[in-house]
């Protein structure tokens, strides 16, 4: 990639004032603060810091969820625009030039280039020491791990740095996984090392934020997504599940699910989750969480998102603390742990009727299945397809479960991976063949 993105400029006011009124960033402008003014300064670092998570929780939800979402048969894509009929069809009709891809593909190049800017000058402004230092650093690495996992979540092959001046180099994405981890790693031993202070939390976190806890999370996740099953299991026990970790909107920043919900309407649910029969559990409470089925007055049954997008300022997760269980059960299971140690996480995630910070409540009764370890996945794979609907994660889970696919079976997803968008094809001969489906 040869100068797909210019320096981010925001303004200084607009990273201070997160909480008053958002933080809007843009491509370069000719009114924007020069490039020395964000990245020199301790308030131009800070308000880049504020940023990142801006970005990721409008733009890269909304590429990272609704997309993958219409290839894992979660949603269905009914608007009549060409690349949402592109992304429902799947296969071999889904072309590099899709625009969707280029959206998902761009977004998470942008947000790596940001958190590099970060990682690269705020060592160097002497005004920004200790734990505000350390946090805006190990913040910046949390969100370039999160780049480089929703390419590989997505993508054969991605790059692991941006350039300016020379054309990216693609890796498998078994390195890409291996460099977010190394990211992670690096600032949980920031952190461990200076933690994190007030002025941290005031100016760039918020209440809502606690930045350890989230990088354990998304360490667990990524592990999982690596096949490193004891790391996964270390780290889902270190997240700290009394906090609530959430991204918050305003009117100037609005929640992407409601905007996908009242504004674009481009998609709907799935019955029953987008599950085939044999998965999906009547009774789950979570269904009626997430989705709103009515019978118009044509006899039509209507679907609906609810969820976290009833609001146009409702939170969103950054995580679940239900998923940290589910992580926990299934690297017990890939481990050879004992299975009734898995069941227990299991089970606390079905029969939970109330207390979830988030209000997902499955209300099922006990597992009673086989107690074997191939089962037990079978229903954890149940479980995050039900506790994590439209959070990004089906389609990667899809594939690690091993579920059925094929050219002629779209049931639960219609790719394995996307193709390359073109624009990346034409701009950077390091480009891979695009996978065959």
């Amino acid at each position: 990639m040869n100068k797909i993105y210019n320096s981010i400029k925001i303004t200084v006011m607009a990273g201070i004032l997160l909480f008053a009124g958002g933080c809007k960033l843009d491509t370069v402008s000719p009114n924007a603060p020069a490039e020395t003014d964000v990245l020199t300064t301790r308030e131009g670092l800070i308000g880049l810091s504020v940023g990142l998570r801006q970005f990721n929780s409008t733009s890269g939800i909304n590429s990272n969820y609704f997309y993958p979402a219409v290839t894992s048969r979660e949603l269905q894509g009914v608007a009549s625009f060409t690349n949402v009929l592109e992304l429902e069809a799947g296969g071999t009709a889904l072309p590099t030039a899709n625009g969707n891809i280029l959206t998902l593909w761009s977004n998470m190049q942008r947000l790596m280039n940001m958190s590099q800017e970060i990682i690269d000058n705020a060592p160097k402004v002497t005004t920004l020491t200790g734990g505000l230092l350390s946090g805006v650093l190990a913040n910046a690495k949390l969100f370039k791990a999160i780049a480089l996992g929703s390419l590989a979540a997505s993508f054969e092959q991605a790059n692991i740095t941006t350039s300016k001046t020379e054309k990216i180099k693609f890796l498998p994405r078994a390195q890409v996984l291996a460099e977010a981890i190394r990211l992670l790693e690096d600032a949980l031993a920031q952190l461990n090392t200076t933690p994190t202070n007030a002025e941290f939390t005031t100016l760039v976190a918020g209440s809502k934020f606690d930045l350890k806890s989230v990088i354990y999370a998304f360490n667990a996740r990524y592990n999982l997504m690596a096949g490193n099953y004891a790391a996964a299991l270390v780290n889902a026990n270190l997240v700290d599940q009394t906090k609530v970790n959430a991204y918050e909107y305003n009117a100037q920043s609005v929640n992407p699910i409601w905007n996908n919900i009242n504004t674009l309407k481009y998609y709907t649910p799935r019955a029953g989750f987008g599950l085939p029969a044999g998965l999906f559990e009547t009774g789950d409470q979570r269904l009626t969480f997430y989705v709103k089925t009515e019978t118009n007055a044509l006899g039509v049954i209507v679907r609906t998102l609810t969820g976290f997008g009833n609001t146009q300022t409702a939170d969103i997760p950054v995580y679940l603390t239900d998923e940290i269980k589910l992580d926990k059960a299934e690297a017990i299971l890939r481990t050879n742990g004992a299975l009734n140690d898995a069941l227990t996480q299991i089970n606390l995630v079905r029969t939970q009727t109330t207390g979830d910070p988030f209000g997902v409540n499955a209300g099922l009764p006990a597992y009673s299945g086989p107690l074997t370890k191939e089962d037990l996945l079978v229903e954890v794979y149940r479980q995050r397809c039900a506790e994590l609907f439209l959070t990004g994660q089906r389609w990667e889970d899809s594939r690690r479960f091993g579920r059925p696919f094929s050219l002629t079976d779209f049931t639960e997803r219609n790719r394995n991976y996307y193709p390359y968008p073109d624009q990346e094809r034409l701009n950077n001969p390091n480009t891979p063949a695009d996978p065959a489906i």
